[in-house]
């Protein structure tokens, strides 16, 4: 049973998937430390404001009671990481990612107006006698 597991994991891309996913959470986690060590203070001392601390206060806390508050200063702590992880991902995915092979150059057949390649002498659809002008 652990041989097909192991099979079934190096055959699909369980295995390529899972290390994505850990390499993701970990630069995830190293955006995050970015965002809230590094970016966020200038800009708060820019703004004059701890983005961590702004907040609207619903209710106040009482001695029973937790306050009740809208933390849109950590919502908007969460959408700059959020950014800067997306940025990053897709100059990853970018850089490292298989290219899409360019469209072969085709010409369309006057007849039936099929693609067909720019070198044809007839169509493959049609079997219309084509001219090298016909561009």
């Amino acid at each position: 049973m652990f041989k097909e597991f192991q099979a079934f994991l190096l055959k699909t891309n369980a295995l390529a998937l899972a290390i994505g996913v850990i390499i993701g959470v970990a630069l995830g986690t190293v955006v995050t430390s970015l965002v809230n060590d590094i970016i966020m203070p200038p800009i708060g001392l820019l703004f004059g404001a701890d983005f961590t601390q702004l907040q609207m206060v619903l209710r106040e806390e009482t001695a029973t009671a937790a306050p009740i508050a809208i933390r849109y200063g950590t919502f908007i702590n969460a959408v700059i990481t959020f950014v800067i992880v997306a940025l990053v991902v897709f100059l990853i995915s970018r850089r490292f990612m298989p290219k899409d092979a360019p469209e072969p150059a085709t010409r369309t057949c006057p007849h039936c107006f099929e693609l067909v390649s720019p070198e044809a002498t007839r169509c493959k659809f049609c079997t219309s006698e084509l001219r090298p002008e016909t561009a």
